[in-house]
């Protein structure tokens, strides 16, 4: 089966075969499994071992890995064929709503209401399972709204600010 893997704005055709991953006819090694039925799932690629946090969202999924929080819309080819008859497209001044990619508790936000951004800059850093993750803007814009405060327990999917 082929699928159409978006990511910041770059497209990744991937095709799996009889256990064997092709991204871009790049032939990967890969191991991906979950981790205790959490979504947390342990990724090896080409014998390098990474753990990622895996989550749905209304916009297709969301990815941390590595501190980096990656938006991502995965469809198979007769889904992007639809979308592109129907001229559906994701605008980049559309509200972004930033929502907790798993449980944990805010350490710290470094941005303020009213606050232009850029693509990538930190805008909460949360701790789960002993660890910092810095949650990152995928776009540039402006804190429209911050719905939690430092110190704050969250829950998975939960909205912590808003960026247009």
């Amino acid at each position: 089966m082929k699928y159409i893997t978006t990511i910041d704005g770059r497209e990744f055709a991937i095709e799996i075969t009889d256990g064997q991953v092709q991204v871009d006819g790049h032939r990967l090694e890969v191991d991906f499994e979950s981790v205790s039925g959490q979504p947390v799932y342990s990724l090896i690629v080409d014998g390098k071992s990474y753990e990622a946090y895996v989550y749905p969202d209304e916009d297709g999924w969301q990815v941390l890995m590595e501190g980096r929080l990656y938006p991502a819309r995965v469809e198979d080819e007769r889904e992007k064929r639809l979308r592109a008859a129907g001229g559906s497209a994701v605008s980049e001044s559309a509200e972004y709503h930033l929502k907790a990619p798993m449980p944990g508790l805010v350490v710290q936000i470094p941005v303020e209401v009213g606050q232009q951004i850029e693509k990538g800059q930190v805008l909460v850093i949360l701790e789960s399972m002993k660890m910092q993750n810095e949650l990152k803007s995928p776009k540039a814009g402006r804190v429209q709204r911050i719905r939690v405060k430092p110190g704050a327990s969250v829950e998975q999917r939960q909205t912590l600010l808003s960026v247009v």
